[in-house]
């Protein structure tokens, strides 16, 4: 019997959306082989659910926590042994690395991932640890506490502040930062004196019920850093990892830097001496030591111009996202994600007496096993468009959710001159494709016509540009390698939203209203465009690029001021068209549909945007969109929905699968008076991201998100080939272990 493994997920902390990233990934990267995953979510009233498998994939936890009273089981804690062996700990924050949630543990006798009580309490207390820390010789900023009774009556307590700043020797600017939270999380950089008690005030009440001490710091120059060290249970020692240097877009490492695909930019290893490298772990190691951290940590600082390491926040656990700086360091050591998750799980297990067993059993299996060949699937990921940030995310969370009993999964990444490189686990989990880019070893280049030598099949993972267009599409048609989505013919039309619009039309679905403008024209003579669009076009409008996608350059305008700055801006980008269409009223939604030539609707989501136009944000950053799965919707509607949007991928010739976005209207919203679908978009290479709601619109019809992949690969053999082609591979399989 497999290990039942229950990964807390969600939490009381504000950083229950980085929890629910971290505990998704968990889940997607532990070794079903050896253990049994249960996930088990925490609301912030603390009650706790085992959370049902179609509500991992979702994007924001606020898609699902409306429905977890009546489709999740609610469960105490005095129970929580009936249904787990082991918690792993993907909760941050609060109530989570702060000694509160170990406690309960060692009171229930249940084992658990990461440092026990004491270390967890001191670690989420920035003074004290800081004073512990620096009576042992160990480098941190210098910096004052401001309680929250001073900040609270500031106008009092500011002179006594302020002196105590001075007698520091912490001037402006400084850094302001909540004692006890995490990260970035009501963290500032404060310029000037002026701004201070607005910075004291966010951190002081990050916590919503809750106000908390300040710390007030001194800003450090110098490289900044993140150190993962992790525990050697066969050898009794530590082992660190090569540190990550950290170059933030602003003066600090902020929450949407650390979570937005692509933003700032990391170097691992640092790009400091090796001498350099060992002073940093050998006292990341020892603040492990001091602060009596087990199995891991990731400790933040700076090695100053000086030589010296400033330690500035060390953490218990690690956030767990795909690109995280625990990764991305395991990797430098040739560790998967799923091994550093079994190693982490493993220490434990060793010091809770129950690892033997576990690998007695792998062993008997190991010897019953035989080998068989596996599908080979190369990933392209990257790519010349904009969105190449968004393409690495697809492409690697594809190459993760490739079910590894069938396929052999090869990560190839597309540059921006469109060449292709085969790259391994140090490269696949960088943040950026910059940072691949920048390190890759040029004898890893692969010619496209080398594809069909060393691929049984082309995962396209690209999104816009080359990889979306049909370029990519022809190219693996000529060299005769099946290939996942759309065609040649409806690849090329999709990018062009302008010209599938006009199709759409003239098949009698309803797209609104637009005009295409000319960026010779646009250049030429703004005013006569300006009165050609007012002409056809009433505001509010929206102004985006007719071969673009992924919110780049969406803009809504409201006034012929936004709407001259809007195409100023499009135009500044070498676009030679712009789109401006009517803005649509209605509830909007995004459909996948997955199929070839019967086609499946999948359940519709309501996208919800702050703004009036969902943003690149919203989109891919953990916790800032909102998607409600199945959108809120009589059934009948919702039927309705899904019919006309397998009509519309039938229509554009579609295959294997998509997302297509729209506004539905109900009759009073309708200018005809009658209800309405309004298609905005067809992408036919949709993002696959962790959280993509293909995941989560699939999953509500049954579908996990390997499963997904697994029949968006065998759409793909049925198109190109012939639904043959993956029996000719697996035959190719039983002959090679026959010889």
């Amino acid at each position: 019997m497999k290990l039942r493994v229950g990964v807390l997920i969600g939490g009381i902390s504000v950083e229950r959306e980085v929890s629910f990233n971290s505990g998704r990934t968990i889940c997607d990267h532990l070794d079903t082989t050896r253990y049994s995953i249960v996930p088990i979510f925490q609301r912030t009233d603390g009650k706790l659910f085992l959370l049902p498998w179609h509500f991992m994939h979702r994007g924001k936890i606020s898609d699902f926590e409306h429905r977890l009273e009546h489709e999740a089981q609610c469960i105490q804690w005095q129970s929580l042994k009936q249904h787990i062996d082991f918690i792993y700990i993907a909760t941050h924050g609060r109530h989570a690395e702060d000694g509160i949630l170990q406690g309960m543990l060692e009171v229930l006798d249940i084992p658990y991932l990461g440092s026990k009580v004491f270390a967890s309490a001191i670690g989420m207390n920035k003074a004290m640890q800081n004073h512990l820390l620096r009576i042992h010789g160990i480098n941190v900023p210098r910096g004052i506490a401001v309680s929250p009774e001073q900040i609270l009556a500031y106008s009092k307590h500011a002179p006594n502040i302020l002196q105590a700043m001075d007698r520091a020797r912490i001037g402006f600017p400084c850094i302001i930062k909540p004692q006890e939270e995490g990260s970035s999380i009501g963290i500032s950089y404060v310029a000037c004196e002026a701004d201070l008690y607005s910075a004291l005030y966010n951190a002081c009440t990050t916590h919503h019920n809750k106000y908390q001490s300040v710390l007030i710091e001194e800003v450090l120059t110098g490289m900044e850093f993140s150190c993962v060290t992790l525990f050697d249970y066969k050898n009794k020692s530590f082992i660190p990892l090569p540190p990550t240097e950290i170059i933030p877009e602003s003066h600090i490492y902020d929450y949407e830097q650390k979570y937005m695909p692509g933003r700032a930019l990391k170097f691992t290893p640092a790009r400091c001496t090796s001498e350099q490298t060992r002073l940093i772990q050998k006292t990341c190691m020892r603040v492990m030591e001091l602060l009596d951290f087990t199995t891991m940590s990731r400790i933040d600082g700076f090695l100053t111009q000086d030589n010296r390491v400033v330690i500035i926040d060390p953490n218990t656990l690690s956030g767990m996202g795909p690109a995280s700086f625990i990764f991305l360091q395991a990797a430098e050591a040739n560790m998967s994600h799923t091994d550093l998750i079994n190693h982490l799980i493993e220490t434990e297990l060793e010091h809770y007496g129950m690892l033997a067993p576990i690998l007695e059993q792998e062993r008997i299996d190991e010897s019953m096993n035989t080998s068989t060949q596996k599908i080979r699937v190369a990933v392209l990921m990257g790519g010349d468009s904009n969105e190449r940030e968004i393409s690495l995310e697809s492409g690697r969370n594809v190459v993760y959710k490739l079910s590894p009993t069938k396929y052999e999964a090869i990560p190839l990444f597309v540059t921006q001159d469109m060449q292709l490189y085969h790259i391994d686990q140090r490269l696949l989990v960088r943040s950026s494709t910059k940072e691949i880019a920048h390190d890759l070893d040029r004898n890893t280049h692969i010619a496209w016509d080398d594809l069909p030598t060393i691929a049984d099949f082309a995962f396209i993972a690209l999104h816009g540009g080359k990889g979306e267009n049909g370029c990519v599409q022809g190219t693996l048609e000529m060299l005769q390698i099946p290939y996942n989505g759309s065609g040649v013919l409806t690849s090329t039309l999709c990018m062009d939203k302008y010209k599938t619009a006009e199709l759409l039309r003239g098949h009698g679905f309803d797209v609104p209203q637009s005009y295409l403008l000319k960026r010779h024209s646009w250049l030429n003579d703004r005013e006569v465009s300006i009165q050609r669009i007012v002409t056809r076009l009433s505001f509010p409008l929206i102004v985006k690029p007719h071969d673009d996608g992924c919110s780049v350059m969406v803009n809504k305008v409201t006034n012929l001021q936004d709407l001259n700055y809007a195409l100023d801006e499009l135009f500044a980008h070498n676009k030679e068209y712009a789109m401006i269409e009517e803005f649509i009223h209605g509830m909007e939604l995004t459909v996948g549909i997955v199929g070839n030539l019967n086609p499946q609707a999948l359940p519709p989501s309501q996208a919800v945007a702050s703004k009036g136009v969902l943003s690149i944000t919203e989109k891919f950053l953990p916790g800032a969109g909102e998607n409600q799965t199945p959108a809120p919707l009589p059934s009948n509607i919702l039927t309705f929905i899904q019919e006309r949007i397998a009509h519309a991928f039938k229509v554009i010739g579609g295959r294997g699968y998509a997302r297509i976005d729209c506004f539905y209207q109900a009759p009073e919203q309708s200018p005809t008076g009658q209800e309405r679908l309004v298609i905005l978009e067809i992408n036919s290479l949709p993002a696959l991201t962790p959280a993509t709601c293909l995941f989560h619109q699939a999953a509500e019809v049954g579908m996990k998100p390997m499963e997904l992949i697994d029949l968006i690969i065998t759409l793909g053999f049925e198109e190109h080939r012939n639904i043959e082609s993956i029996q000719q591979v697996q035959q190719r399989s039983q002959e090679t272990s026959t010889l």
